[in-house]
């Protein structure tokens, strides 16, 4: 088998490659991981803002999950950026390129309190989960099962991350027996 050269994605030049998925669906597939990349990198910079900032009395606790949150991510920015370049494509993950291309909102620069800070994470922990399992379907459907099941791999984490957050905003008067 030859290498191919896919066209020029619109996030970043091509390379040679003998993995056998025609070169539009790797440029689809890579772009979408340069979408998941960017999040990715912002959660991580939101997750260590409030690793630094956070106050109250959970201060510790807090402090000291925040900063496993953000150790995770970067195992998956990794995983994103590795898998882009394995099927010829560019990895983007600079700060200035996340800062313009993530689907994350603003983190709010106003918050202090540990509460607040689990609740702003939890919003974009949710949205991130959400784009995963979207990638998941895209990929599938594009006939990537390596990149899906990658998608598949981060989306079962996250979704665990997500369910430590909300664990932590939930009152007495939410339970129901």
């Amino acid at each position: 088998m030859t290498a191919t050269i896919g066209p020029k994605s619109k996030t970043g030049r091509f390379y040679p490659t003998r993995i056998d998925l025609a070169a539009d669906i790797r440029t689809q597939v890579v772009d979408l991981l340069n979408q998941t990349l960017a999040a990715s990198l912002d959660l991580k910079t939101q997750v260590k803002y409030a690793h630094w900032n956070v106050k109250g009395l959970d201060f510790y606790q807090l402090h000291e999950l925040f900063d496993e949150l953000a150790g995770e991510l970067e195992g998956f920015i990794d995983l994103v950026a590795e898998r882009a370049t394995a099927l010829g494509g560019t990895a983007l993950g600079t700060a200035r390129i996340a800062a313009a291309n993530s689907i994350l909102p603003e983190y709010p620069f106003d918050i202090v309190d540990g509460a607040d800070h689990v609740a702003a994470l939890a919003d974009r922990y949710g949205a991130y989960a959400a784009h995963l399992r979207e990638a998941i379907a895209t990929t599938a459907d594009l006939g990537d099962a390596d990149t899906s099941d990658l998608y598949t791999e981060v989306s079962r984490e996250i979704d665990k991350r997500l369910w430590f957050l909300d664990a932590h905003l939930v009152k007495k008067e939410d339970v129901k027996n």
